[in-house]
């Protein structure tokens, strides 16, 4: 006897949901919310994941909101009644807390990032060095439910959710650290706390108070003025260490935030998205050329160096 498995069903179609940013290609675009859906890609079975990106993009996701460090989304499925579902993440302790924090607050541009509201772009290296992690690596760190019937824990419903939400990590890195047990503010304190600390201690590059006395310290060595020329206009008054190159995909989550402009019809990262972009293309090419000059430049002089040993020991060969 056959044993007859159901007909896979089909979801209602709905035009109130969620809108995705993008239909096709890469679901989101900062380089932490692609850190985010590279976790569910390693941790959820793929087919599921593959039918919760479908279910996202038809825009079956009729609602998402977080509420007390719990991301709760209405999903519209194959009954007539949405299906509730709620994606969370086990909380840090306090104690791997502490310790990411001291460790942020060791490395002054790290902290500044975070205080300028932005993900720095190594935080996992950062959580890393305080033996813990900031994004999802095991399960038991992900906490889903969904009311759907489905026996398995992560459901389409579930892995819709989870896509949407990578969008809106997107737009706000911090919701990463509430649904970890901390928001902004208390990181932030956390941060100025230990900075003071290190501040009064007197700590030897304790942070950014080190960082600011060596900025203050340079500053005031430079010469005031420097007499302006052709030749070495493009020039700096004081040596450079480096210089921070933009990835090729650029944060702009800044951009999302501030939202619409009242000058503009349409929000700032309309208009200055595409110009970030371009820039950032531009000075990795320019990067890249430079890289390519260096490199010849380098073969050029081993070639001459060989050439002058050769010539040094045909010398010593015809005096002998």
């Amino acid at each position: 006897m056959r044993r007859r498995f159901p007909k896979p069903s089909r979801p209602i179609p709905t035009d109130q949901g969620v809108a995705t940013r993008r239909q096709r290609g890469a679901f989101v675009e900062s380089w932490w919310a692609e850190r985010w859906i590279a976790a569910l890609e390693h941790l959820m079975d793929p087919g599921r994941l593959g039918r919760g990106r479908r279910y996202a993009r038809a825009g079956q996701v009729l609602s998402l909101h977080e509420e007390e460090g719990v991301v709760v989304a209405q999903v519209q499925g194959s009954r007539r009644t949405p299906y509730r579902v709620t994606v969370s993440l086990s909380p840090l302790s306090d104690a791997a807390w502490k310790r990411a924090i001291d460790t942020l607050a060791r490395r002054a541009d790290v902290a500044a990032a975070l205080l300028a509201g932005e993900m720095p772009s190594d935080i996992d290296e950062v959580f890393a060095k305080a033996r813990t992690s900031l994004f999802p690596t095991a399960t038991s760190h992900l906490r889903l439910d969904c009311t759907c019937p489905d026996w398995v824990t992560v459901c389409k419903h579930v892995a819709a959710t989870c896509y949407l939400l990578g969008e809106q990590f997107d737009e706000d890195p911090f919701l990463l650290f509430r649904l970890r047990g901390r928001d902004q503010g208390a990181i932030l304190e956390g941060l100025q706390q230990r900075m003071d600390r290190g501040r009064g201690a007197g700590e030897a590059g304790g942070g950014m108070a080190a960082a600011a006395v060596d900025a203050t310290s340079a500053a005031s060595a430079a010469p005031t003025s420097v007499p302006l020329g052709i030749d070495d206009f493009w020039a700096t008054a004081v040596e450079v260490a480096g210089i921070d190159v933009p990835s090729e995909r650029p944060d702009l989550s800044l951009l999302r935030r501030l939202g619409p402009f009242a000058a503009l019809d349409e929000d700032l990262l309309q208009h200055l998205g595409p110009l970030y972009r371009a820039v950032a293309a531009e000075a990795n090419a320019a990067l890249e050329d430079a890289e390519w000059v260096a490199e010849d430049a380098g073969l050029d002089d081993s070639h001459a160096s060989e050439a002058g040993t050769d010539a040094s020991e045909s010398e010593v060969g015809d005096s002998a």
